[in-house]
C-alpha cells in the first residue's frame, strides 16, 4: 500500500500522465469510434480516469479532507475528476443511449490538468504575482478602454448598420470590428469595405472616422495600456534594484567618511 502511496502522489509521475491523457484525447477528437487507434485511446482514457480517482482518494486520506481541499491545485484536480467521471458510463450503459459529444466534453476538462505544469516553471511564482500587480494597476485603465469599446461600437452600429451589415449589423458584431480595429488586426479590411459602399466626400469623412478610431484606439489606448501593464509587471524588479544601489550608495558614503577620518590621522 505505502508503495503505491508514493506512486499516486508522485506530482511528476501525475505530469506524466496528465500529458498522456491530452495525447488521449487528442486522438479521440478525430472522432473515428471503427479505428483501432480510437478504441486504444479510449481504453486508456479509462485507466487514466481511474488513475485521477485513486490520486484524489490517497490525497484526501493522507492530508485529510481540510488540508487537502485547501490547495487551490487539489480544488482544481477535485473538480475536474468529479465532472470527468460521468465518462465511465460508457463503461456500463450502450453508448447510443447517450450523446457521446456531451461525454467527450467531460473528458476534455481534464486537459486543464496540464495546467499544473505551470508549478515546475522556474520564477513562475513571481510571474504569476507580477501579472496580478499588473492587472490591478492597469484596472482603470481597462474599464477606461472598455467603455470607449462600447460607445464605439454603438456608434458605429448605428451609422453602419445599413451599408455593413457583416461588420456593424448589431452591436455585438460592430464590438467585434472595432475591437479589431483598436488591436490592429482588421485596420484596413474593415473600413476599406466599409467605404467602398459610399461616394466622394462621404467616402473621405468615412475613412477619417477610421483612421481616429484606429489612431485613438488602437496606437494610443492599446499602447498605453500595455506600457502600464509591463511596468507594474517588472515593478517589483526596479524597486528591488533601486534598494541595491541605495544600499551601495550609502556603503560609499560610509567608506568616505571612513578614509576621511582615517586620514585625520
Amino acid at each position: 500500500m505505502q508503495f503505491l502511496k508514493n506512486i499516486f502522489l508522485n506530482e511528476k509521475v501525475i505530469l506524466i500522465f496528465i500529458v498522456l491523457n491530452c495525447i488521449t484525447l487528442f486522438i479521440e477528437g478525430f472522432n473515428n469510434q471503427e479505428s483501432i487507434l480510437f478504441q486504444g485511446a479510449l481504453f486508456v482514457d479509462y485507466i487514466i480516469t481511474g488513475v485521477f480517482l485513486i490520486e484524489m482518494t490517497f490525497k484526501i486520506t493522507v492530508l485529510g479532507w481540510k488540508d487537502y481541499i485547501k490547495s487551490n491545485w487539489n480544488k482544481l484536480d477535485f473538480s475536474l475528476v468529479m465532472l470527468s467521471l460521468p465518462s465511465l458510463i460508457t463503461l456500463f450503459v450502450n453508448i447510443d443511449i447517450f450523446d457521446l459529444h456531451i461525454l467527450l466534453v467531460f473528458r476534455l476538462l481534464r486537459a486543464f490538468r496540464l495546467l499544473r505544469l505551470i508549478e515546475f516553471i522556474p520564477g513562475i511564482a513571481g510571474l504569476i504575482e507580477g501579472s496580478i500587480r499588473a492587472i490591478k494597476t492597469s484596472f482603470m485603465i481597462l474599464i477606461v478602454f472598455g467603455i470607449a469599446l462600447f460607445m464605439t461600437s454603438i456608434f458605429s452600429n448605428f451609422l453602419f448598420s445599413d451599408v455593413s451589415p457583416e461588420h456593424f449589423g448589431n452591436p455585438m458584431d460592430s464590438m467585434y470590428s472595432i475591437f479589431k480595429i483598436f488591436t490592429i488586426e482588421g485596420w484596413f479590411e474593415v473600413p476599406d469595405e466599409v467605404a467602398s459602399e459610399f461616394e466622394g466626400g462621404i467616402k473621405s469623412l468615412v475613412r477619417i472616422y477610421f483612421i481616429v478610431i484606429l489612431f485613438t484606439g488602437g496606437i494610443i489606448g492599446l499602447s498605453l495600456l500595455n506600457s502600464i501593464f509591463v511596468d507594474a509587471m517588472v515593478s517589483d524588479n526596479n524597486d528591488a534594484l533601486e534598494n541595491e544601489v541605495k544600499n551601495l550608495r550609502y556603503e560609499i558614503i560610509e567608506l568616505k567618511e571612513l578614509i576621511k577620518n582615517q586620514n585625520k590621522y
